[in-house]
């Protein structure tokens, strides 16, 4: 009997379906899950007449694997993948590669990489974004890790993930170490701050402009068809008009409790983004309107306690070209943060992040795919060194002309009293970014005041450190200087 291509370890919706996935592409397949029945389901119900093999234990799984063996995690992240190595390593050999396609911390990847290389193993860890649609029918791919398992796997991979334009593969070889599983986390991240963005545009069409769901489908339907075309403007279109199944009349939408769940990868993007000295203003904004959904209780005390209403202002003239401005200015103020972060995390980790790349391995199959990613890697295309994605020419002239009605959108929102933290998040961080002399002044003021944390002079050049005695009873002794 031949030998299988590759090994799927997590027979879960994702794991089953990237399996199949594989199959349909031409390669034989080994599948393996802890609980066996599940191995018998898959079996049964998903395989016949297809190129699998089924296994309830890990040697004669490993024994089924052509080598070097391939295996594909897709288990829970933290401790069950690290259990799932240990269980596999004794029936493993050097050159062997370990594929990790769950949601793990890159951290944990970039642990795993270095200990497993010592014992011959290469691990791999590598982002699949695009759901279990996506997983069955082509994702977006993102490995990163040894790069001895290059060669390896990049086959497989990329023929199983989805295909953007002139059929190129959604699937390219990210970098080493964790860098797979962290272009994953900042993918997540602008994610959810494109969620929150849409949210704020509807909420601002149903309280504002007074639309009803069939009004606002037309509108999102609309919108998908020029800059904002992407996966989560469409579905939003599709999800206004889906009826109530549980009732007679209504909109699925109007029944749906307003709290938000979460799975932590937003949460790590904004963790990274302050070690790595970088804002993430919109998507940590994202993170903790989903925090503050989610206390709904509270919530409901609170507008009892204060009795707030929207107030009626009228808005003047068109309105929704104005909030497609906003919305579009927003995401691209939130993508420029993503690849700002990914950028000083490659700087500082040596892992060489293919920005251009990235970019085009998100145009298909994954849950932030959308028009304006091919630009996005145009602009890294043209200069790979580009400091900020707003600086680039297009960019810059796309922001130019979206910015009065970005501004007017956001000054209308909060004078009638709606919620708009993502849309005003982005705009204030446009602002102070475009801002040539910011009010840090008196921040650094305050540090020296209280802390003798020093300040730079305007007359002087930079790197050149000052403390005053304030108060004119201090030792002169000022701290050292340094920033976290």
């Amino acid at each position: 009997m031949s030998k299988s291509d590759i090994g799927m370890v997590g027979l879960a919706v994702m794991g089953s379906n990237l399996a199949l996935n594989m199959e349909r592409n031409g390669f034989k397949v080994s599948v393996f899950n802890h609980r066996p029945e599940r191995v018998d389901y898959f079996m049964t119900e998903l395989a016949p007449g297809k190129r699998f093999e089924g296994y309830k234990d890990y040697r004669s799984f490993a024994e089924s694997l052509e080598r070097p063996r391939r295996i594909m995690l897709m288990v829970k992240a933290g401790a069950p993948v690290d259990g799932v190595i240990d269980q596999l390593l004794p029936y493993l050999e050097p050159g062997d590669i370990i594929i990790d396609g769950g949601n793990s911390n890159y951290l944990d990847t970039e642990r795993r990489v270095s200990e497993l290389y010592q014992k011959g193993i290469y691990f791999v860890g590598s982002g699949v974004s695009g759901g279990e649609e996506g997983a069955l029918h082509g994702p977006s791919i993102m490995p990163g890790g040894a790069v001895e398992a290059r060669e390896h796997v990049l086959p497989i991979l990329q023929k199983i993930a989805a295909k953007g334009p002139n059929d190129e593969p959604c699937c390219a070889w990210v970098g080493g170490g964790g860098s797979g599983h962290f272009v994953k986390m900042i993918h997540n991240g602008i994610e959810y701050g494109d969620m929150q963005l849409i949210a704020e545009a509807y909420f601002m069409m149903k309280q504002i402009l007074a639309y009803d769901n069939e009004k606002m489908s037309d509108v999102f339907g609309e919108w998908n068809t020029g800059r904002l075309e992407s996966y989560l403007i469409e579905i939003t279109s599709e999800i206004l008009r889906h009826r109530d199944p549980m009732a007679e009349e209504g909109y699925l939408l109007d029944r749906i409790l307003d709290a938000a769940g979460q799975k932590g990868t937003g949460k790590w993007s904004v963790i990274n983004s302050l070690e790595y000295g970088v804002p993430l203003n919109l998507i940590a904004t994202a993170v903790y309107e989903r925090s503050l959904s989610a206390m709904k209780e509270l919530r409901q005390k609170a507008s009892q306690a204060y009795g707030l209403h929207l107030l009626p202002i009228a808005p003047a003239g068109e309105l929704t070209g104005k909030l497609s401005d906003a919305l579009y200015a927003s995401k691209l103020v939130s993508y420029a943060q993503g690849f700002q972060v990914m950028s000083a995390a490659s700087e500082e980790r040596g892992w060489g992040l293919d920005l251009a790349a990235i970019a085009k391995i998100w145009r298909a199959g994954c849950i932030i795919r959308s028009q304006f990613l091919g630009k996005i890697a145009d602009a890294y295309t043209r200069d790979p060194q580009l400091s900020h994605l707003l600086l680039d020419p297009y960019f810059r002239e796309e922001i130019l002309d979206c910015l009065d009605g970005w501004r007017e959108v956001v000054a209308l929102g909060i004078g009638c009293g709606l919620t708009m933290p993502a849309m005003s998040s982005a705009l204030n961080y446009f602002h102070s970014l475009t801002t040539e002399t910011l009010s840090a002044n008196m921040l650094q003021a305050q540090r020296d005041y209280f802390g003798a944390h020093t300040f730079e002079r305007t007359d002087r050049p930079r790197g050149v450190f000052f403390h005053e005695d304030w108060t004119n009873t201090g030792s002169g002794v000022s701290s050292s200087v340094y920033n976290v």
